[in-house]
């Protein structure tokens, strides 16, 4: 009741300094608001790249070159990724239902008299299957494309749109250009966007084969996608997929075996624990609001001495002087808190929707009622000094206070 009470005279107070209170309260509109946003950013990429592996398939095996510092202070020779590699893979591990090597080089295509710059990826039929992707239009590459070394080439949307669509052109049949060689158009993907540093959309696809003898005159592969046959016997299929490649290796560790799902639970944890810091930081700014607040109702308690002598005199116990200060202190955080929360969520809802794809951001009840319980209480803990000095004032010495 006590508290209920001493409500609106805090407020009579703060509105009598509004301009005063406004100074005060910065501060903690701006740790805030920094909370906020800060989380909101880094929840948006959790949430993306979580999104981004979900779908490729919880039952995805990744597995890549990677000569660990260890072998190479051991001067073992290291070796790369072959196709034969995925081959030994997928007849070698009952558990893998299928497996697609992937070579990625960046190159120009050219068609047209116009030209981009794109990734060119030598793919394996299963590559459809195991990366979730479709076509718009044509077909993927088949296993006759693989067999003769063909020129087949399959396009991703934005290559389309940018050489094709734009300028209301049928891509299928077109020949081209890709770097010093060139290729015919079969397919067409459908829209997919970026999945973490790969575009989908930005990419032409060639036969694996063809890349290695015409395009890149290179045997090695960047990368090798499996699928389990099921998401529970993942972790044992990439036991099995580990073991037949350390025999290929010579027993050399020079690549690296892991789980879609394991990648993407690591990526969780670090990012939750950037997510903490980032708040931590820009938590800071709220402490220095609370000192803020402090110095003010300090300043508020001297000035209002006779005041408080006065409310003393007609009867305002101890605790009813205490009460009102820390309340005071309270509604300043508190209204600093609800400004700071409408900010940060303007601001995240702006860049979210502007950088959708190099910022994303999703804002959270967490961290809103983490960021508004928090700025409550550093105004109830930097006004509980100033409300004890109040609250111990002589009423008699406050009375003769000019």
């Amino acid at each position: 009741m006590v508290a209920l009470r001493s409500i609106p005279i805090a407020l009579a107070a703060l509105w009598a300094n509004k301009m005063r209170s406004a100074l005060t309260i910065l501060g903690v509109v701006i740790g805030v608001a920094a909370v906020i946003i800060m989380v909101s950013i880094v929840e948006g990429f959790k949430g993306k790249i979580i999104r981004e592996f979900e779908g490729l398939g919880t039952s995805l095996i990744i597995i890549f070159f990677d000569p660990s510092e260890a072998s190479r202070r051991a001067g073992l020779r290291i070796s790369g990724l072959t196709m034969e590699d995925a081959e030994a893979i997928e007849a070698q591990c009952p558990l893998i239902k299928r497996a697609s090597p992937e070579l990625s080089v960046p190159s120009k295509v050219a068609y047209g008299g116009r030209d981009m710059d794109v990734q060119v990826k030598g793919v394996v039929p299963e590559y459809r299957e195991t990366r979730s992707v479709s076509l718009l239009m044509g077909r993927f590459i088949n296993h006759r494309d693989m067999e003769t070394w063909s020129k087949a080439v399959v396009i991703g949307y934005e290559v389309y749109e940018k050489l094709f669509l734009a300028r209301g052109l049928n891509p299928i049949g077109a020949d081209l250009k890709i770097g010093p060689v060139s290729g015919t158009i079969v397919g067409v993907l459908a829209k997919k966007g970026r999945a973490f540093d790969e575009d989908y959309d930005k990419a032409v696809y060639v036969p694996l084969t063809s890349a290695h003898k015409r395009v890149f005159g290179s045997r090695w592969v960047s990368v090798i996608f499996a699928q389990a046959v099921s998401p529970d016997r993942a972790e044992e299929a990439c036991d099995q997929v580990w073991r037949v490649l350390m025999r290929r290796h010579g027993n050399r560790p020079d690549f690296v075996v892991d789980t879609q799902m394991r990648l993407m639970q690591t990526v969780g944890r670090i990012l939750g624990v950037l997510a903490m810091v980032l708040g931590g930081i820009a938590g800071l700014s709220l402490l220095v609001g609370g000192i803020g607040i402090m110095n003010i109702m300090l300043v508020s308690v001297t000035e209002r001495t006779r005041e408080i002598g006065i409310r003393m005199a007609v009867g305002a116990k101890r605790r009813h002087i205490l009460m009102q200060f820390l309340t005071e202190s309270a509604t300043l955080s508190g209204a600093g808190g609800l400004v700071g929360i409408t900010i940060g969520c303007v601001v995240s809802w702006v860049v979210g929707n502007t950088f959708k794809e190099q910022m994303p951001t999703e804002i959270t009840l967490w961290s809103i009622l983490l960021a508004f319980g928090f700025s409550v209480g550093v105004g109830l803990f930097f006004g509980i000094y100033p409300a004890y000095k109040a609250a111990k004032l002589d009423p008699i010495v406050a009375l003769r206070y000019e």
